[in-house]
């Protein structure tokens, strides 16, 4: 085989790898997804600490049921609402973007396997931490979701970029650490919501989308 028919099968092979990596993985996620999610989730865990820190009393991290009225309840869950839909919002409309830009499908049967594999632990962790709240232990919410939420991205690693799985792990280490130092959760709520998502999205964004 001439250097010439060597090149063209190396190409050939090139494009066929590619169009396997297209079709078994969801690679629409976009690394502005991340750094628009960590902004909005520091935000949120800055009005959060704020509101705690001057309506909620505690005491070396424990938050005593007694101390939580109904309307902190419902200010604290509205804001997680609202964060939640903004970074859901943002992290669908840049991968939207990023398909239409590299005219890769918006969905596929990729998409769906992230998804899903994506909102199994997601749902788990969302059950245990209402039964948390059902037993006054407030203090291991924030690092519960962590927690969870870092498991939810190591299950959908499988089926998208292969880099979700080391913010996956580095979740569930904030998290693990966060229960066993009190008082300290909306911290380490904001460096896993926020600071990692905005280190990792950089990195996605200039080694993928530069």
């Amino acid at each position: 085989m001439t250097d010439d028919n060597q090149q063209h099968a190396l190409e050939d092979l090139k494009e066929i790898r590619a169009m396997m990596e297209r079709s078994s993985r969801f690679i629409s996620l976009s690394g502005l997804s991340g750094i628009s999610a960590g902004i909005i989730a520091i935000i949120g865990a800055f009005i959060g600490g704020w509101y705690i820190n001057k309506n909620i009393d505690y005491v070396e991290g424990n938050i005593a049921r007694e101390n939580v009225r109904t309307e902190d309840v419902v200010f604290l869950l509205l804001l997680a609402g609202v964060i939640l839909f903004l970074a859901i919002g943002a992290a669908i409309y840049f991968a939207i973007r990023k398909a239409r830009l590299n005219n890769l499908p918006i969905w596929n049967k990729a998409a769906e396997l992230t998804l899903v594999n994506l909102l199994l632990p997601l749902g788990t962790g969302a059950i245990f931490c209402l039964i948390l709240f059902t037993y006054g232990l407030y203090i291991l919410i924030a690092p519960a979701t962590l927690v969870f939420y870092g498991l939810a991205l190591l299950n959908a690693s499988k089926f998208t970029l292969s880099e979700i799985r080391y913010l996956g792990v580095s979740e569930i280490v904030l998290g693990l650490i966060a229960m066993v130092i009190p008082g300290y959760s909306i911290l380490f709520w904001a460096l896993g919501f926020g600071l990692l998502h905005i280190v990792y999205g950089a990195v996605m964004y200039f080694r993928y989308e530069r």
